[in-house]
């Protein structure tokens, strides 16, 4: 009896070992984990975009005729006043006439000066006409008072020299196009030689506005067709933002949105969406898909001096705010995960991790918006490694 009570009391002894040996060799140490919490505060949905300034009202001065523009007396970045002289071109000179062109010239000449000695002589001759006309009506008009000729005979000599001053005013008209006619003759024999030795030199264009040169085609002397641009005036403290969105983008947003400025070499600036042009255009992207894209402009809020370096066609990073709250449940994006079409989360209480269906809103770039499943203050799991599931115990990660 007293053997088997040993061996019973032996045997117990045994399996309480085995039983601590077997607990403490399947209890797992808590997996570490980098915690986070719900929080409340403001979250703001953007679209974001690269963009570039642009001076509001950019005036471009062009040639107005074809010529040679004259070295500029202005450079990139002088202030000018509107009226000042800018630039200025010399009409083109003529072209050289080969045999065949100079010939035909000179017997147009030759034909505009015959034409002029045939008015001539025809003003000499309706002049003459229209004299003896005007002796008649006199003679006429002095029988007539006399009653010595009848009325019919005055209105006859009446007509008659009505006729001759009518011939004789057209004879003069003649005369002028004939003269006409030889300086426009004479005009195509002019040579370069006899333009280039004229006193008249070029056409002066002047600034439009007050402002300063903003860009210069050329400042060297240079022949220039009608309408070629030499340079663009502006203010380059009136200056807007254009960005270039894609038009699925331009239509969730609205005229009077906040906006953020960024990398454009200084703080970030505010801003302001004021327009969203009407019409878009097709874009080929850099991976060769057809895109549309449209342009939005946005005014510059912040004070100038806050943006006093930046110039026309600067670069700049924008933010625009679709939508925003001030006061809202936030939770970190890292934290949530999706599964069969719902989101879910890893909540942490008393140091176990808990699997938790949520309902999340609106998202940024680093948080959602948290409308069911946590309250504010919730310890949560970010970036769950795959070794946490539910039910397992998590001990925050040391930060070393």
């Amino acid at each position: 009896m007293t053997l088997t009570l040993r061996t019973l009391g032996l045997s117990a002894a045994a399996l309480a070992i085995v039983g601590g040996l077997a607990f403490t060799a399947m209890r797992t140490d808590p997996v570490p984990v980098d915690l986070g919490q719900v929080t409340r505060g403001a979250l703001s949905v953007t679209v974001n975009a690269d963009g570039k300034t642009r001076i509001r009202d950019l005036y471009e001065v062009s040639a107005p005729i074809a010529g040679t523009v004259l070295r500029l007396p202005v450079h990139v970045g002088d202030r000018v006043n509107a009226g000042d002289v800018v630039a200025q071109v010399e009409p083109a000179t003529p072209t050289l006439l080969d045999a065949r062109s100079r010939a035909q010239a000179e017997a147009a000449l030759h034909e505009a000066e015959a034409s002029v000695q045939y008015a001539r002589a025809e003003v000499t001759r309706t002049e003459a006409a229209q004299a003896y006309a005007q002796t008649q009506f006199t003679r006429t008009q002095a029988l007539v008072d006399r009653g010595a000729a009848s009325l019919t005979a005055l209105e006859d000599a009446s007509q008659r020299l009505t006729l001759a001053q009518a011939g004789a005013q057209s004879a003069v008209a003649q005369l002028e196009m004939s003269l006409a006619a030889v300086e426009s003759a004479r005009a195509v024999l002019v040579t370069p030689e006899q333009v280039s030795g004229a006193t008249a030199c070029c056409m002066a264009l002047t600034a439009p506005v007050d402002g300063v040169v903003v860009d210069i085609t050329d400042e060297n002397a240079r022949p220039v067709v009608a309408g070629a641009q030499l340079l663009s005036i502006g203010d380059p403290s009136d200056l807007e933002i254009v960005v270039d969105l894609l038009s699925s983008e331009a239509t969730r947003l609205k005229p009077g949105a906040r906006a953020s400025v960024e990398r454009w070499g200084g703080d970030p600036l505010e801003a302001e969406l004021t327009l969203i042009e009407p019409a878009a255009r097709t874009v080929v992207s850099a991976l060769g898909i057809e895109e549309q894209r449209v342009d939005a402009i946005l005014d510059l809020t912040s004070s100038p001096e806050a943006w006093k370096g930046l110039g026309q066609g600067f670069a700049a990073f924008v933010r625009i705010e679709e939508w925003r709250s001030d006061d809202t449940l936030l939770i970190p994006l890292s934290a949530i995960f999706r599964r069969d079409g719902a989101w879910f989360t890893y909540a942490v209480e008393d140091g176990v991790a808990q699997e938790v269906s949520i309902q999340i809103g609106r998202r940024d770039g680093q948080m959602a918006q948290l409308l069911q499943g946590l309250g504010e203050g919730a310890q949560i799991v970010l970036h769950p490694p795959d070794t946490v599931a539910d039910g397992v115990a998590v001990a925050p990660r040391l930060r070393q």
